[in-house]
């Protein structure tokens, strides 16, 4: 494990298994915890996390994507101590600098004509907002969306959440379609170099350059979707540059263009889910939709936008913004004076530590170096994304392409966080690792990281043979 100077400050709470009591009774079942033995964290320090008993781990997964500039950066943390004492919360109906000051900073990171920000409190609001405005923008109410996908659990939002696991047996989605996935790892159609990314499939095609095939086919079952599951005319088209909770799935170069163009004749409004992959994640750009060459006409943000913080924004246009003027509608909490000082200072750590560049840097190292581990183990199926955005899927072989059976995923993932590395799960058997980290993360990180995955292989494959 590389060395860290920080030393965290000796735990003082309830003892673990009084932890585990009030767990049990006093909070939701619904918010399951990861692990045999769930982790009690007390401290985070950037990239890493401490456990009551003082034990670090390498944070790979940053609160799901969340903590984006590292946990407790001095910069964030002391421009919030500074706001606590002179503003927490005022209503928005008065003027104060800090929403001022962020919405300019914040806008001017986004290309014409996304100018104007209305800023929420989660990913699931912004979305849900960003729902509302295509419907009242366009006058047409139909929304379209991939399989796969994940943008929200508010019961607005879960119609376009497509994974089995969120849906609960209550009506929601009237107005929501699923389309095909164009998942070139899993799905029907799939080749070598299909993807924005430093590694390709496994899967083989014979594409000349500047073709390709299965881009071509999943255009055609998003026009199949158009034609035959919405009316003539939508309200919108919503996509994750690259889908998150599903496992960092990446799409064909140039699908999102024509799906794009497809959307927009049909009078519909293009919405970019930057919730994941915004603010450097991607590292060749600052968002994710730039790396697909489209302009949304709604942009989502949230997680990484506040480094933990409870935020979250929708970037439009202003004549889309004044379809939502026509009536009241009004956030308690969006745009406080201490949400906003959060974002500002998020987005000058992010430009002063070069945090984009890093991501491009240390996660092309780590995809590559991943790309060797699939290359060894025949139950790593597919490596992929982009920046510090990687997916590792698991399957039982290459060819078949089944996923990995979940017991057998739980024990590598268990492996890894009893050697020191906390890594994410996601797909919708639970079969990918996401790892996205805190973007402050370095190659020694990563060594130590890919060390520890390859270990938990090795005893996994030893564990299979010994059977």
């Amino acid at each position: 494990m590389p060395p860290c100077d920080f030393v965290p400050e000796k735990y003082k709470s309830y003892p673990y298994e009084r932890m585990q009591k009030i767990r049990e009774q006093n909070i939701a079942p619904s918010l399951r915890m990861y692990y045999k033995k769930p982790l009690l964290l007390h401290q985070g320090h950037m990239q890493w996390l401490f456990d009551y008993e003082g034990r670090r781990y390498l944070d790979l997964f940053a609160g799901i994507v969340t903590v984006s500039v590292g946990h407790c950066h001095p910069k964030v943390t002391m421009a919030t101590q500074k706001q606590l004492a002179r503003l927490w919360h005022t209503t928005n109906i008065y003027m104060h600098p800090s929403i001022h000051e962020y919405a300019e900073k914040l806008t001017s990171l986004l290309p014409d004509p996304l100018k104007v920000v209305y800023l929420t409190n989660s990913g699931s609001e912004a979305n849900d907002l960003a729902m509302f405005m295509a419907r009242l923008h366009t006058r047409y109410f139909d929304i379209i969306s991939f399989r796969g996908a994940y943008h929200g659990a508010s019961p607005y939002t879960l119609g376009l959440t497509s994974l089995g696991p969120y849906k609960h047996g209550v009506a929601n989605g009237f107005g929501c379609t699923t389309t095909m996935l164009p998942d070139v790892f899993r799905g029907p159609w799939g080749g070598s170099f299909c993807r924005d990314s430093p590694v390709q499939t496994v899967r083989k095609c014979s594409c000349p350059e500047g073709v390709c095939h299965a881009k071509d086919q999943y255009i055609e079952q998003f026009k199949d979707t158009l034609n035959t599951s919405v009316p003539k005319t939508v309200a919108g088209f919503i996509a994750e540059p690259i889908q998150g909770v599903n496992g960092a799935v990446q799409y064909p170069r140039n699908f999102l263009k024509e799906a794009y163009q497809l959307i927009r004749e049909r009078g519909g409004i293009c919405i970019a889910d930057e919730v994941q992959t915004g603010f450097g994640r991607t590292g060749s750009h600052f968002w994710g939709f730039q790396t697909h060459d489209v302009v949304p006409d709604i942009v989502t943000l949230a997680k990484g936008i506040g480094n933990g913080f409870p935020m979250a924004a929708v970037v439009t246009t202003k004549e889309i913004a004044d379809s939502l003027a026509q009536n009241l509608h009004f956030n308690t909490f969006g745009g406080s004076p201490l949400a906003c000082v959060v974002g500002a200072a998020v987005l000058d750590a992010i430009e002063e530590d070069g945090l984009q560049k890093n991501s491009e840097d240390v996660g092309t190292y780590m995809l590559l170096e991943l790309a060797k581990l699939r290359d060894k183990f025949k139950i790593v199926g597919d490596v992929r994304g982009k920046g510090l955005m990687i997916g590792v899927e698991m399957v039982t072989d290459k060819d078949s392409r089944c996923p990995l059976p979940a017991e057998e995923v739980d024990q590598i993932w268990e492996d890894c966080k009893d050697m020191g590395v906390l890594i994410g799960r996601g797909g919708l058997y639970s079969q990918t690792f996401r790892i996205k980290p805190p973007m402050c993360i370095t190659k020694k990180d990563v060594d130590f990281a890919v060390e520890v995955f390859r270990t938990a292989l090795q005893r996994h494959m030893e564990r299979a043979a010994a059977k």
